[in-house]
């Protein structure tokens, strides 16, 4: 049966009965689906091409496709790149051809998680669309920029779709509850606002998610029943939180943390955490996350931080989950209080930055190692000064190249521990030059 076609008592869950059928139906993307956007007027006009939907689930990734089809006069042919292969794209453009031949009418080939064909399947789909065989409409919750090949990006349009706002959650709820003819209006339920706000919050911004967790907890009352927030509840109780352990929402996800941690934002920090730990990512990513930041955004301003870090990434190691969560929970509130200075990042990218774009300057005689007497011969170690016979422990010695004499990679800040870095590096730069006015 046609996506668009009045639906039988076939058992077909609610989400799929409440599709909508056409773009005013549509809710959520107003940024492309807008009545002034571009996309709206080349898709009623039946001219919107090939195209590349990226967005989580639930979006209306499918939906459109169906829609654009429809506007445009065009079958629709339906692969999973999970199930399908290069057999399969042949079948169905074969299909195309005789269906073109047939009755004039093209083909709209829409492929489910175009990013799970791998760089063969991909090219095979080349040539069909080029050709015009088909217009392909690719359905993917990866970043296509890293998961779908240049020569395919560069023959389709790549629109990015997100995830609904909880209004637009509302709205399809509330359809939902009317629409006698798909929807659940011949049961005339009603929802508490308790039980609406906990169901928006549980879809995530995923509309199907919306409607099965609203078709769950319909089946467990009688007709003319409110559905109480103890019911949507026991329907969400099962929620798997939106993450995708290689794509973008998981990298997005460690990124909150990172960012929140150097904003000394100790709330957010322990949120983004949480988010990763309950969507069953890997907590050492998150570990390592939190080595890195204590080195790049807190140095030397608190260098127990750095410590605090490996610790917690240890005593992860060690203990595992669910008692690890607690060590990573101290290390980011930890890492949140503690100064920050990313002097020690830009100290080391000021010092490979002078590697990489000046000639690699011999090492200086007086810095040379003189192990036999053939190197002593050659003046290795010659005007060498022993830190330890000087005041202070300074020498008054250049260890830089000569060329690059004077230059300041660090520059320390002056918080926390680094300010007593600072104090210490200048009284020896001081001695430095004292001892060798003097």
């Amino acid at each position: 049966m046609s996506l668009f076609e009045k639906p039988g008592k076939d058992g077909k869950p609610l989400a799929e009965r409440m599709r909508p059928r056409t773009l005013a139906e549509f809710v959520g993307q107003g940024h492309l689906l807008g009545a002034d956007r571009p996309l709206r007027r080349a898709i009623e006009a039946g001219q919107a091409g090939s195209l590349i939907l990226f967005g989580p689930p639930g979006v209306g990734k499918t939906t459109l496709a169906h829609l654009i089809a429809r506007h445009s006069g065009l079958h629709f042919t339906a692969l999973s790149a999970v199930l399908s292969g290069v057999k399969d794209l042949r079948d169905a453009v074969a299909e195309a051809d005789a269906r073109r031949r047939a009755s004039g009418q093209g083909t709209l080939l829409f492929v489910d998680e175009i990013h799970r064909f791998n760089k063969a399947q991909q090219d095979a789909l080349l040539p069909f669309v080029e050709s015009g065989q088909v217009v392909l409409v690719g359905a993917t919750t990866e970043n296509p920029a890293f998961s779908v090949i240049a020569p395919l990006l560069s023959r389709c349009r790549v629109l990015r779709l997100e995830g609904l706002a909880d209004d637009a959650i509302g709205a399809l709820v509330e359809r939902a509850l009317a629409d006698a003819e798909r929807g659940l209006g011949a049961r005339r339920l009603q929802l508490t606002t308790a039980a609406r706000a906990r169901l928006i919050a549980g879809a995530g911004g995923d509309a199907r998610r919306a409607l099965n967790v609203l078709d769950a907890a319909q089946a467990m009352v009688p007709d003319g029943a409110t559905l109480e927030e103890s019911a949507i509840a026991e329907a969400l109780q099962h929620r798997t939180l939106l993450h995708d352990r290689a794509g973008d929402l998981h990298y997005d996800l460690l990124s909150a943390l990172h960012k929140s941690l150097r904003n000394s934002d100790a709330q957010a920090a322990l949120y983004w955490l949480a988010r990763l730990i309950e969507a069953d990512a890997d907590p050492m990513q998150a570990a390592r996350r939190m080595v890195a930041m204590a080195a790049e955004d807190i140095g030397l301003a608190d260098p127990m931080a750095l410590q605090v870090a490996v610790a917690a990434m240890t005593a992860l190691q060690n203990l595992g989950l669910p008692e690890g969560r607690l060590p990573l929970a101290e290390a980011a509130i930890y890492l949140a209080a503690a100064p920050k200075s990313n002097s020690t990042y830009r100290a080391i990218e000021a010092a490979l930055a002078a590697v990489r774009g000046a000639p690699q300057h011999p090492v200086p005689p007086r810095l040379r190692n003189a192990p036999t007497p053939l190197a002593k011969a050659w003046g290795h170690g010659e005007g060498y000064r022993y830190a330890h016979e000087h005041e202070g422990g300074v020498a008054p010695m250049e260890c830089l190249p000569d060329a690059l004499a004077g230059t300041r990679f660090y520059e320390p800040a002056t918080r926390g521990f680094e300010a007593k870095v600072a104090q210490r590096l200048a009284e020896a730069d001081a001695l430095r030059r004292g001892q060798r006015d003097g």
